[in-house]
């Protein structure tokens, strides 16, 4: 099958309304919202624990357990917002994700915070493939999706790089609570004004829930998050790690076998055998697990190796946020001009060669320009590849499965947010030879090394199995 861009000039509305502006600031807001509450917490892990009285061992449940129910159901929740519509579980996850957040602002316990973080993360389940598919089926496929998918990306990734620096701020000047209070009101004012502007959208016909697909695959994904983030805790060999990602893959061989026989499946092989789906979501995911683990390696070499604060180095990834905004904005320009493909083979060769430029890194601060020269345009290339990911895997498809399309989109974004750092993390202690700064140094290289591989193994992967047509020049308008 080959995939070929279907956009073309003079198709759909060519200018935003006033109606659609509000839609898109309102879904924006909402996908910032949760993209901040992925990095907010990590810099006030310390202090929570020793607020709340977290025993060590399990401090990094506080990440885990959100992070398990956010890449856990969020293909769940996709189809389940096909069936219900997506404006109604876009907005019942808004208010579980204000209420999760108010209670985990008020936590005494470490069991009310789990808690909190367990419901937080349904609730980043059940918005961001909702609002997702909200924002593909509110743009018709073209120029305005794909400026609204690149404003989307921009704002995601400056959103997860945000909450690095949200969180030191906070936790220093007041409190690590407001991390939790902060979505309070935003997640009220989406909440009042949304149903106004924001039309639902579901399929014409609903489509049936394949519960023994969706039961096989939320539990294969979530034994397969748990296993990989053990395993970043506890070493490869844990027997926890390799149990859950054994369980994992067979639950998913399982789910496989069920949707080649299920009447309504959850996910049709037909649409997994297109490889604008297949492929697009895999060069998606190198790109969330390659981009992310690189923060946490980066705030590695920042303060174990040059001597920075936990806040000076949150803030020094304000560069990173600049780069990843500006390759959002461009984003949509690129792909009108190239098309999907090669923005993503593009931003990917830019994030690759940035990446590996960062093994020049020595052990003192006069390196820092390599270091935020190498950051913002790793950020531009990423960034580019993210959105092209989005246009690819979302393109060419029906509106009734627009829930599938974006909850996959969603899902891949979740895993690789979440796996990445375990992994890198791995690979980086394995190579560590020694104690101090210039072992830590060597481990980081050898997971830069690693990481810039792997972006490039995404970029062969999608020059050759998404082959496609050049699509016809679109003329963006100027505002």
């Amino acid at each position: 099958m080959t995939v070929t861009d279907t956009r073309a000039a003079g198709t759909g509305p060519t200018a935003l309304t006033p109606r659609l502006r509000l839609v898109l600031v309102l879904l924006l807001a909402a996908q910032f919202m949760l993209a901040v509450d992925f990095s907010i917490l990590n810099v006030a892990l310390p202090v929570i624990g020793e607020g709340l009285h977290f025993s060590l061992a399990h401090l990094q449940w506080i990440g885990t357990a959100f992070a398990l129910c956010a890449a856990g159901f969020t293909l769940l929740f996709g189809r389940v917002a096909d069936l219900f519509g997506r404006r109604r579980i876009f907005l019942g996850g808004l208010a579980v994700l204000a209420a999760a957040s108010l209670l985990g602002g008020l936590a005494q316990s470490p069991e009310a915070l789990i808690t909190a973080r367990v419901l937080q993360g349904l609730a980043t389940a059940a918005v961001t493939p909702a609002g997702l598919s909200l924002l593909t089926t509110s743009f018709p496929e073209g120029p305005l999706r794909d400026r609204a998918l690149g404003l989307n990306g921009a704002l995601m990734s400056a959103g997860f790089t945000t909450g690095a620096i949200l969180g030191g701020l906070l936790t220093d000047l007041l409190s690590w609570r407001w991390a939790f209070f902060l979505n309070v009101p935003v997640a009220l004012a989406v909440l009042v004004v949304a149903p106004a502007v924001v039309k639902e959208s579901r399929p014409a016909e609903r489509p049936r829930l394949d519960l023994p697909g969706a039961v096989t695959v939320t539990l294969g994904l979530l034994a397969v998050v748990l296993g990989i983030t053990q395993a970043g805790e506890r070493g490869w060999g844990s027997p926890l790690a390799l149990g859950a990602l054994g369980l994992g893959a067979v639950l998913l061989l399982a789910f496989l076998a069920v949707e080649r026989r299920a009447p309504a499946p959850l996910v049709p092989p037909s649409v997994l055998r297109r490889r604008s789906v297949a492929w697009g979501n895999a060069a998606g995911l190198i790109a969330f697990l390659t981009e992310t683990s690189l923060v946490f390696l980066v705030t590695l070499y920042l303060q174990e190796v040059l001597g920075f604060s936990p806040l000076a180095a949150g803030l020094s990834f304000g560069v990173l946020g600049l780069g990843t905004v500006l390759g959002g904005l461009a984003a949509s320009r690129i792909i009108g001009r190239i098309g999907s493909r090669w923005t993503l083979v593009h931003g990917g060769l830019v994030q690759a060669v940035a990446t590996a430029a960062l093994l020049g890194l020595g052990a003192d601060r006069s390196w820092l320009w390599l270091l935020l020269t190498g950051t913002f345009l790793g950020g531009v290339g990423n960034m580019l590849a993210i959105v092209g990911f989005m246009v690819t895997a979302t393109s060419g498809l029906a509106d009734r499965e627009q829930g599938l399309a974006t909850g996959l989109a969603t899902m891949t974004q979740q895993i690789g947010i979440t796996v990445g750092t375990p992994v890198m993390s791995a690979v980086a202690t394995a190579a560590m030879v020694g104690t101090g700064p210039a072992a830590v140094l060597g481990g980081l290289k050898t997971a830069v090394a690693v990481n810039a591989g792997v972006v490039l193994l995404g970029v062969v992967g999608s020059l050759v199995f998404l082959r496609g047509e050049k699509p016809a020049a679109v003329v963006y308008p100027a505002s």
